[in-house]
């Protein structure tokens, strides 16, 4: 019997060793870039924190207007929209958590869908993308910024 105690105490040490060193906290500090995907379909580079927003007009695709960079707990979310006509034509991500692969990963799956309701809607008020919180109402909070910028 006090063997079996024994050999269980050093397996459950032994699991828990084992789960705590695999833990990786995210560094928040660390300035967030635009995840793998996204940095790919840009063409601009991103402003830096802090400064004004540019706005940037081009007749044939319209006024470009950035959002602030809105601060969530695993790093900075930042859109830029393009209006057209009165109506938001293109949502653009300029800043994206992607401290790990993990962050990478539910970006790159919440980013589209974040940007075709706010497509859809024309507007801040989207819904949640399930297990991108964070990213959802950095997002939202980002993209209500440009919005009230360019006048919509």
């Amino acid at each position: 019997m006090p063997i079996r105690r024994a050999l269980l105490a050093v397996l459950a040490t032994a699991v828990g060793l084992v789960l705590l060193l695999s833990f990786k906290p995210h560094d928040v500090s660390q300035a967030a870039q635009p995840p793998a995907a996204l940095a790919q379909k840009q063409s601009g580079t991103t402003p830096a924190q802090g400064t004004t927003p540019a706005q940037d007009t081009t007749p044939a695709q319209g006024t470009t207007v950035t959002g602030d960079s809105a601060d969530t707990r695993w790093g900075p979310v930042q859109v830029a929209i393009t209006v057209s006509g009165g109506k938001i034509a293109d949502v653009q991500v300029l800043q994206a958590p992607d401290g790990n692969r993990r962050d990478i990963e539910i970006n790159d799956a919440a980013l589209p869908i974040l940007t075709q309701e706010a497509l859809s809607a024309q507007s801040a008020q989207i819904d949640t993308v399930s297990g991108a919180t964070y990213t959802s109402e950095g997002y939202a909070r980002s993209l209500q910024s440009a919005i009230d910028r360019a006048g919509l």
